[in-house]
């Protein structure tokens, strides 16, 4: 993470800290950890993984705005998107991806599914991804024309799957790999 948050007696944080939850910046007195350190460490994790978790979140948004597999008309909605996106809706389709497809978000393989949303999407063909967007613009319970909507989620879908999988894939890095990357732009 390259993210640095200092703590300034003005700014809102530091603020927040005393004037809200009654937090001395020099908290504890002569302590090896102060209120500062606890706030670059909180700002630390924050940062570390709240990109991710809300582009995951966002990922089952989407998802949920569909209809519900089991349903009557989830059921139809996805025998339709099977024939409208071929062999690359098996990625994403409630049977194939596995049952508990959302429960791997839960568990910490967020960047499975976002592969799979990834792979889908790429597999489909300029045809294909007209009808699947035509599909899933007519499902969705918004104002517009089908296909324009359909799009949309497609493509907000792809992002934020990007998104996650990018954010997963930087979780692994180590402070040598950042100060590489720092030093690498600083040299350039």
């Amino acid at each position: 993470m390259i993210v640095r948050h200092h703590l300034d007696k003005d700014d809102e944080l530091a603020q927040h800290l005393t004037n809200q939850l009654n937090t001395p910046l020099d908290w504890p007195d002569g302590g090896e950890l102060d209120t500062a350190h606890v706030v670059r460490i909180a700002a630390a994790a924050a940062c570390d993984v709240s990109h991710a978790q809300a582009a995951n979140g966002h990922l089952v948004d989407l998802f949920a705005a569909l209809p519900l597999p089991g349903t009557p008309d989830g059921r139809e909605f996805w025998r339709a998107l099977g024939q409208a996106g071929g062999d690359a809706v098996l990625y994403i389709v409630p049977a194939n991806a596995g049952g508990p497809f959302f429960d791997y978000l839960i568990n910490g393989n967020e960047a499975g599914i976002a592969a799979r949303v990834l792979s889908f999407l790429e597999a489909l063909d300029d045809g294909e991804r007209d009808a699947v967007a035509e599909l899933i613009g007519s499902a969705l319970d918004v104002l517009g024309g089908a296909r324009y909507l359909g799009n949309l989620w497609l493509r907000d879908a792809e992002t934020t799957a990007w998104h996650v999988v990018l954010a997963s894939r930087r979780r692994h890095d180590t402070a040598e790999d950042r100060e590489r990357f720092l030093e690498s732009w600083r040299n350039a």
